[in-house]
């Protein structure tokens, strides 16, 4: 299989490199760090900008890691193109986000049902009236099984992915929370759209590293490394496809 569009500016590779199903954090650590510990025979297969990708097998199926580092443009630059032009057919977003509501604590893992949005990204569709991203049914429904029988601690729901980590409307984030959002991170929502676009399919899966209004946190290298119960969720649903 080869693509006149690949290989990219962002992404130094083939079609044939990548899986089906990638696994995507924000931090490249992150995804060497998922690679290194979970994938048999891990190749790197794009290291562009540092963006570090790799593919391996993970109990005997074919999965890629790649990250997207922050923010919506920049998701939305790699979705676009593994989806459009490498053939990746699933992206199960793996990051951290900040917890908004009572019920969710450091740790907790959240499964995105949808993606709320203080981005202007959807308008370039067009549309009339705004759009909805959410999660691609399937891939969330497994996902909430593994995520049982994993005996993980999960809420599924709504998050808010923010263009705006230092807001300056202080108020901003309580008025998202009294909507029940359960957390706030930075991509799903470009992911969200990037797949109902290209017809393809996305999840995000987040571990909670700190808490908005209680001040709970954990460590840059924590987020790196110990996040594993998000990480295996994710690679168990990538098999279970």
């Amino acid at each position: 299989m080869s693509n006149k569009n690949t290989p990219t500016p962002h992404i130094k590779a083939s079609p044939e490199d990548f899986a089906p199903t990638v696994l995507m954090p924000g931090d490249p650590l992150r995804a060497k760090f998922i690679a290194e510990t979970y994938l048999d025979n891990a190749i790197l297969v794009n290291n562009v900008r540092g963006i570090h990708g790799y593919t391996g097998e993970y109990k005997g199926t074919r999965v890629s890691v790649m990250a997207s580092g922050m923010g919506m443009p920049s998701i939305g630059i790699y979705s676009y193109e593994l989806f459009n032009f490498f053939g990746v057919d699933n992206i199960i977003r793996v990051g951290t986000a900040g917890g908004i509501s009572a019920d969710v604590h450091v740790r907790d893992i959240v499964i995105a049902m949808g993606a709320c949005t203080n981005s202007n990204y959807a308008s370039q569709y067009g549309l009339p009236g705004t759009f909805a991203p959410i999660a691609s049914y399937g891939l969330m429904k497994t996902a909430i099984d593994k995520a049982t029988e994993h005996g993980a601690k999960f809420h599924v729901g709504n998050c808010l992915s923010s263009d705006t980590f230092y807001c300056d409307d202080l108020t901003a984030t309580a008025k998202w929370s009294k909507m029940g959002v359960l957390c706030v991170e930075m991509e799903a929502a470009a992911l969200y759209m990037n797949a109902a676009r290209s017809g393809k399919n996305a999840l995000g899966i987040f571990t909670v590293s700190d808490h908005v209004f209680t001040g709970e946190a954990t460590s840059s290298e924590e987020r790196q490394t110990s996040f594993t119960h998000m990480m295996e969720i994710a690679l168990e649903t990538a098999v279970a496809l």
